[in-house]
């Protein structure tokens, strides 16, 4: 069985818009049924441009429905990166009598002559998100000094009854607070002398988690990205705190003291969660841009460019004594499986055997074994190109070589390994790996790391083989799944 590709790399399960350049997702909202993804999006080409948010949604995190253009340039400036959320109560005087949802976001003003200006504005939707009407009073929030002042990530905090806003200042966040989303305090700063700062900080979220799925337990989780700086190969990176807040300031974990990164390949950037997510659901869900600002104007798409991940699950476990961010594949994504491959207690010889008749370009792959000997996968592969992912116990390493993955010359840093380590685990090994038209996300001993890259292969490397030390190892699982979205039933 095969999938169709198109010449253009767009993926089968991942959200691209139908043309143009996206990059940020933005404005992230669960409401009446919906999952709401806006996104910085250029309308008139395929690089970076006069920002505005785009828009679509999904009621299964894998179809999607994309919307017109959602809120557009104005006297004020281009739209910027910023959030959504659900006004229950009214607090903005936006409503009557039903609850809808608010939009914050960037102004963004070039100034001839002058350094550009970044302004935070509303804009409010009583329609379920299809319209959209700027407030009056924008902007709301400026500031004197800062030039990098943006991307707005706003909450509902319950304790204190009141909005919480964490703001990108620079080269720390700023947060504050308001009673009605129109009139701003600030709180508290973080980020001075903590933290990866090898470029600007962008896209930040704050959000509580519970430990061990204890909810008598219960720290606080912020996400700060960094923009690419030429000094650093690796580009554009996300990080990530844990630490607790109490309303006004955000106070980190001794471990927070080293960087910890939430992805360690180079394709996952900009990163927030959905608000509103109902309580009776529980989860807290994540979708990032997936490229690089590296190379994200360069890569070698068609008529559109720019994906997003897939929505993970996040969550906080104690590893090795430390509180450590976990993702996982959201579970909607099982519902796109057609079972191909399903073996227990194999071989790597023997599983190989099985592996010979595939040739698939979108699908999951879900490994284990008991032992420490590294295993890797040859993906995507042909007679010249090859995409491999390997997990090395013994190493306590984790990897993805992009070097021969297909088209990587559009860029001096695009071609490469990226690895990280991973603790020292007895048992059991599992590797899950997202395979895509132009992608591969790679989550290690389940989510402990994570690995997302960009691939460009041919069309004809749809290849998949299996090896390890010895061949005679012992696969505890396996299994391969094509992935379909046509195959979900969105009612059900």
């Amino acid at each position: 069985m095969s999938t169709i590709l198109t010449n253009d790399y767009r993926s089968n399960y991942h959200f691209s818009p139908r043309e143009n350049w996206m990059n940020d997702p933005n404005g992230m909202v669960f409401f009446k049924g919906e999952y709401h993804l806006f996104y910085q999006y250029h309308p008139f080409g395929t690089t970076w441009g006069p920002m505005h948010w785009g828009h679509a949604v999904t009621k299964d995190l894998i179809t999607w429905e994309e919307l017109p253009v959602a809120i557009a340039p104005d006297e004020h400036g281009t739209i910027f990166s910023g959030s959504a959320v659900v006004d229950w109560n009214n607090t903005s005087g936006f409503f009557d009598g039903e609850p809808g949802l608010v939009a914050i976001f960037t102004h963004h003003l070039e100034v001839p002559n002058e350094q550009p200006v970044q302004r935070q504005s509303l804009a409010y939707s009583q329609d379920k998100g299809r319209t959209w009407n700027k407030y009056e009073g924008n902007p709301v929030l400026g500031h004197e000094s800062i030039v990098d002042f943006r991307d707005p990530k706003v909450f509902w905090h319950e304790y204190s009854k009141h909005w919480i806003m964490i703001i990108a200042c620079g080269q720390t966040v700023c947060l504050y607070r308001s009673p009605n989303l129109k009139e701003w305090t600030l709180c508290s700063e973080f980020g001075e002398g903590i933290g990866s700062h090898d470029g600007v900080w962008e896209c930040p979220d704050l959000f509580p988690l519970a430990v061990d799925n204890d909810t008598q337990t219960e720290k606080w989780v912020m996400i700060v990205s960094i923009g690419a700086d030429p000094a650093f190969k690796e580009g554009s990176r996300t990080q990530y705190f844990i630490g607790d807040f109490d309303g006004s300031t955000f106070v980190a974990d001794e471990n927070s003291r080293f960087v910890r990164w939430l992805d360690h390949g180079r394709d996952n950037y900009a990163g927030v969660s959905w608000s509103d997510i109902p309580q009776e659901d529980g989860r807290r869900l994540f979708m990032g841009w997936m490229s690089n600002w590296m190379y994200a104007n360069h890569t070698p798409t068609e008529s559109y460019r720019g994906a997003m991940t897939i929505a993970r699950e996040l969550s906080l476990e104690t590893i090795d004594g430390k509180v450590t961010l976990i993702q996982r594949p959201a579970r909607e994504l099982e519902q796109a499986r057609i079972p191909l491959i399903s073996l227990q207690n194999v071989s790597v010889k023997e599983a190989n055997t099985h592996l010979k008749s595939l040739q698939l370009v979108s699908y999951e792959i879900v490994a284990k074994w008991d032992s420490d000997q590294s295993v890797h996968f040859t993906l995507r592969n042909s007679s010249d190109q090859q995409t491999v992912v390997g997990l090395d116990p013994n190493q306590h390493e984790v990897y993805v070589d992009r070097r021969r993955s297909g088209i990587v010359n559009f860029h001096e840093h695009f071609l490469g390994i990226h690895t990280a380590n991973i603790h020292a685990k007895r048992g059991e090994q599992q590797l899950r790996i997202y395979v895509d038209s132009s992608s591969v996300e790679v989550f290690a001993n389940d989510g402990e790391i994570v690995l997302t890259d960009l691939i460009y292969p041919d069309a004809d490397a749809n290849r998949i083989s299996i090896a390890a030390d010895n061949e005679s190892l012992i696969l505890s699982s396996l299994h391969i799944y094509e992935l379909s979205p046509g195959k979900v039933n969105v009612n059900e």
